[in-house]
This record gives structure tokens, C-alpha cells and sequence, in this order.
């Protein structure tokens, strides 16, 4: 209820469309769970079935019912193994080959027509040079003779091409390859103290992706980098490059290098290498398991704690987590007319981290569009199964019936007798409370309105058992 300038606001009551309407919804979901309740389940045979079948097939399908289980705890395994794989993010080390180089423009050895005892200085180009820097991914040597391959089979595909005009082309499918903005997310160039305040500086920033696409904007996907700039002298630079990696990798202070034993770590591999430590070392408390000591090498990594928690150990490594220093690379730049006549670039190898090339395969089988498909296939198996095995109990319970009564049908049928008269007593609550065998007998075989048969849930029990329609198999 809300209210208003005027008075509160009442619910407007509902019309006699709308309650037969809600009426009606509610009656749907007591009969679907009917039909829920009423789907078979089962799918174990009944005991002693191989006395009254023929041939040991009860026995090949308990073998099959064991394969199956065995079958699917080592697919489940396996799954979670892949899974497990997938979330670890392994990485692996490759090089990334970087060639610095740089052109002149307009400089003063590249003029035409001016000459030096000429007193025609009217000219208004400025003298410029551009410096491309470009990055590439070397292949290992396996990669290499991939590409060599498929390289061959290009070549024989465009020879039946060309034999075969008719035939339409399939577009080849390539996996994506890394680029060289890929690994850094910012580029800066350092010119000579005396130049800075001469020309524009030179950065690069890596632009975030827009929304939820997976696609990397044009600004971040290159492979060449360049900047034009002025001027005709020699000049010393230094490009620095701040490495992109993910999970972040971080530089150790030395008294965290001690206990860890490598320069640069992420901070997952700080945290385990210290939990190892402290469990090599004995370091845990002996009551409280996710307490620690710590030694004289862990009190210095940590910044001079005695004892710590154990969850809190991303808190503790924090200080002595530093940024990675970026990757500098010196470089000179030529104006003069004797480098230009055979210019060659300046090479530097640059180890970068990329993702294992299974993950991208076990990526696409954990999404695999079949599996969610294959899924319902066996839950439709399952279904199935499940109601021939009913019918087998259904036709079990028969054979002991029938069985039971030609062995002695006098007595079968009196106790059978009694026994439906007694069942129906109590679920008709006309069965006497005290007294002889119902005194002394199990609380569901009394009758009355204060029995279990009164409860609520007993009553709905009752209400699905009879409303649960006999299931015919075809065959």
C-alpha cells in the first residue's frame, strides 16, 4: 500500500478472470509435481531376478551398471582435471624479436637544386626523420614445421584449385596469433635531456575493451609502432616498454627473494612458495593450523612479523611486491647521409609469457555445444531405462504372486486377505485404536484421526499413490 497527496492508495481487487487464472496455475504446478513424483527413478533390477529369468542377462546388465559407474567417475576426473588445467593459467616462454629503425626526411644531404654558394635559402621544408618499431613473435621450432605444412598444403590446395575451377574454396581457419602490442600496455620513448622541450613527447597507452567484447580495439592490436619527429642531429633515445601480463607478474625485494627463490613471481606463486616454506620448515602452530612462526628468513621477507595468519598472507606479501621495471631499449637515430646507404636495423630479443596452446583446445572442449546436447540424449536414456526397469519390478512382484499362491493357495489367499483388510482399515481410519495387534504393532498400522494417516503429508502421500496411473511398456 502507497500513499498519496490525496490518501493512501488500495489495492484494486482482482477479477474473476484473474483469480480462475491463478486458480488455474496453481492446479498446474500440483499436477506437475504428480507427474514429477510419479517418474521412476530406479534403475537397480530386483532381487532374485535370476531365478525367474532364462539366460544370465540380469547378470550382463549389473556388469554394465558397474561400467557405467566407472566409466563416469573417470569422465567426471578427467573433466575436473581439464578444468583444473584451464583455471591454473599455465604459461609458457617465448622470444619476441623487436627491430628499431628510422628514416630521413628532408634533411640537408637530401636536398636537389640548392647549392651552397646559392643565396636562395626560400626553402620551407623542415628537416624530419620516423622511427618504426616492430615487434614479432618468433615460432619455435615445432611451430616452424607447422607453418612449413600448411604452407605445403596451401600450395597443393591452389594446385587443385587451379586444376579444378569449379570447385568453391574453403577459407582456411587460423588460429589467432599474439601481436606485438599485445604484451605491453604502455610505450614511452626518453629523448636526450638538452630535447625534451623541443619536440612532443612520445607515449602509447593501451585502451581498454569497450563493453563485454572479447575483441581488442584497432588501438591495441599492431604490430608496428611509429612517431615522426624533427630534426637533423644524431640522436640517443631509449623506448621503454611496460610489459602486459596476466596474472601480473611482480619484482621481489631481496629479503622475499631469499624465501622464494626466484627475482619475479606473481603474487600467487609469492603466497604458495611461502606455504611451502612454512610447512618444509614446520613453521605451522601444532593447535591452530592456520597460524604460523616465523623464522628469522620469513620475519625479514615479511617486514619483521613473529607469527601471522595463514589467510592473510596476501595482506603480508603486499610490501614487498614492486612493479616490474619496464623493458628499455637504447636506440640512436641516424640523420646522416653515411647510415642511410645501407641502413640496418637494431635488433633486441625480448623473452614475453604466453598462454600454454592446449588451453585454447580444452577451452573449446569444456564449451563444446555437443555436450550439453549429448547430456539430454542420456537423461532421455536414463528415463527410458528407468521405466523398463519398473516394468521388470512390476512383473517381479507378479512372478512372487502367482508363485506364492500355487504353492499353497488356501493359506496364500487368507493372509492375503488379511492383509488388504488391515491396509484398508487404516487408510479408510476405521482401524481400532488399542487392543491386541494393533496395540503392539508398528505406529503406521494404526488407524484413526490422531494416526500418522491424519497428517497433511500423509494425506498427500495417499493422494498421489492413487492418483498414479499404471504404466504400460510398449512392446
Amino acid at each position: 500500500m502507497s500513499s498519496g497527496p490525496h490518501g493512501p492508495h488500495h489495492q484494486v481487487p482482482m477479477t474473476q478472470a484473474q483469480i480462475a487464472q491463478q486458480q488455474q496455475q496453481q492446479a498446474m504446478q500440483v499436477e506437475m509435481a504428480k507427474r514429477r513424483s510419479k517418474k521412476p527413478t530406479d534403475k537397480n533390477l530386483p532381487d532374485n531376478l535370476d531365478d525367474c529369468t532364462i539366460g544370465d542377462g540380469a547378470a550382463k546388465y549389473r556388469d554394465l551398471r558397474d561400467f557405467e559407474r566407472r566409466l563416469d567417475a573417470t569422465m567426471t576426473r578427467k573433466r575436473l582435471d581439464i578444468v583444473d588445467s584451464v583455471n591454473r593459467s599455465v604459461k609458457r616462454w617465448k622470444t619476441l624479436r623487436i627491430w628499431v629503425t628510422n628514416t630521413a626526411e628532408d634533411q640537408v644531404w637530401q636536398s636537389s637544386g640548392l647549392g651552397v654558394d646559392s643565396f636562395d635559402f626560400t626553402s620551407n621544408l623542415e628537416p624530419t626523420y620516423r622511427v618504426k618499431i616492430e615487434g614479432r613473435l618468433l615460432d619455435d621450432d615445432n611451430d616452424d614445421q607447422d607453418k612449413e605444412d600448411d604452407e605445403t598444403k596451401t600450395e597443393t590446395d591452389a594446385d587443385k584449385m587451379d586444376e579444378d575451377g569449379d570447385s568453391k574454396a574453403k577459407p582456411a581457419t587460423k588460429s589467432p596469433r599474439y601481436r606485438f602490442s599485445h604484451f605491453f600496455k604502455s610505450l614511452s620513448v626518453d629523448f636526450p635531456a638538452n630535447r625534451k622541450g623541443a619536440d612532443q613527447a612520445v607515449e602509447w597507452k593501451k585502451p581498454e575493451r569497450a563493453g563485454n567484447s572479447s575483441n581488442l580495439p584497432a588501438a591495441a592490436d599492431f604490430d608496428e609502432f611509429t612517431f615522426k619527429r624533427s630534426g637533423d642531429e644524431n640522436l640517443n633515445i631509449t623506448i621503454n616498454l611496460f610489459r602486459h601480463e596476466d596474472p601480473e607478474r611482480y619484482a621481489l625485494t631481496p629479503e622475499m627473494q631469499d624465501v622464494v627463490d626466484k627475482p619475479e613471481a606473481t603474487r600467487q606463486e609469492v603466497v604458495m612458495a611461502i606455504w611451502d616454506y612454512i610447512k618444509f620448515t614446520g613453521l605451522q602452530e601444532d593447535e591452530e593450523k592456520r597460524n604460523f612462526r616465523c623464522d628469522e628468513l620469513l620475519k625479514k621477507a615479511l617486514g619483521g612479523i613473529d607469527s601471522g595468519n595463514i589467510p592473510l598472507l596476501h595482506n603480508y606479501i603486499t610490501p614487498a611486491l614492486k612493479p616490474l621495471p619496464p623493458v628499455q631499449l637504447p636506440y640512436t637515430i641516424r640523420v646522416d647521409e653515411d647510415f642511410h646507404k645501407d641502413p640496418q636495423p637494431t635488433v633486441y630479443d625480448v623473452r614475453v609469457v604466453v598462454d600454454d596452446p592446449l588451453r585454447e583446445k580444452m577451452s573449446a572442449f569444456l564449451s563444446n555445444a555437443g555436450y550439453a546436447s549429448m547430456l539430454k540424449e542420456v537423461a532421455t536414456m536414463d528415463d527410458q531405462l528407468a521405466t523398463i526397469v519398473q516394468a521388470i519390478h512390476v512383473s517381479k512382484a507378479k512372478h512372487g504372486f502367482l508363485n506364492s499362491l500355487s504353492e499353497d493357495p488356501a493359506t496364500f489367499v487368507k493372509n492375503w486377505l488379511s492383509s488388504q483388510k488391515r491396509d484398508l482399515d487404516v487408510v479408510m481410519g476405521e482401524a481400532m485404536r488399542g487392543g491386541a495387534e494393533e496395540a503392539t504393532g508398528d505406529e503406521w498400522r494404526k488407524g484413526g484421526i490422531d494416526s500418522v494417516w491424519g497428517t497433511v503429508n500423509a494425506k498427500e502421500s495417499v493422494s498421489m499413490l492413487l492418483a498414479k496411473q499404471p504404466q504400460h511398456v510398449q512392446r
